[in-house]
């Protein structure tokens, strides 16, 4: 298994501790495809290894944490600073995917952002159950990953 126990469990639960930002600023992720020694785009070797059998619910989960980057600061989580964005790179750091996986981790996180940025420019009750029901979702999924597919 390619996670990390004690990241996913504690992942979406502990939500009191800041985290610093890693990227210097906010809003999306910023990705830069791998480049081969002579600047052009790396190519995926013939044998990459297939997605794991949790990849469905890993997309999810960065697009819930891309939505929660977005609307916990809007409803009044300003303490947090880049909590959920550095939650999403110690996802992609623990998992250690292919470029192709790290894309598509990252197309889903700022997706779950951009969904919320167009909808929401204040916190309303909504939005508020919106965060409520992320949370709660987001905890079941790195929940279920562990139990589920801890022998892959």
């Amino acid at each position: 298994m390619r996670w990390k126990t004690a990241f996913l469990s504690g992942a979406l639960l502990a939500l009191l501790a800041p985290a610093p930002d890693p990227f210097g600023g906010s809003g999306k992720l910023a990705f830069a495809p791998a480049r081969a020694a002579d600047g052009a785009p790396a190519l995926p070797s013939p044998s990459a290894d297939l997605p794991p059998n949790y990849d469905q619910e890993l997309m999810r989960l960065s697009e819930i944490l891309g939505g929660l980057h977005y609307l916990r600061p809007l409803c009044g989580a300003t303490d947090e600073g880049q909590r959920w964005r550095a939650q999403m790179q110690d996802l992609i750091d623990s998992e250690k995917p292919s470029e192709a996986r790290k894309a598509k981790m990252v197309a889903s996180f700022n997706r779950g952002f951009n969904n919320f940025a167009q909808v929401y420019h204040a916190c309303t009750p909504a939005a508020r159950l919106a965060v409520q029901r992320h949370l709660e979702e987001g905890a079941r999924l790195a929940h279920d990953i562990v139990v589920r597919f801890s022998g892959n």
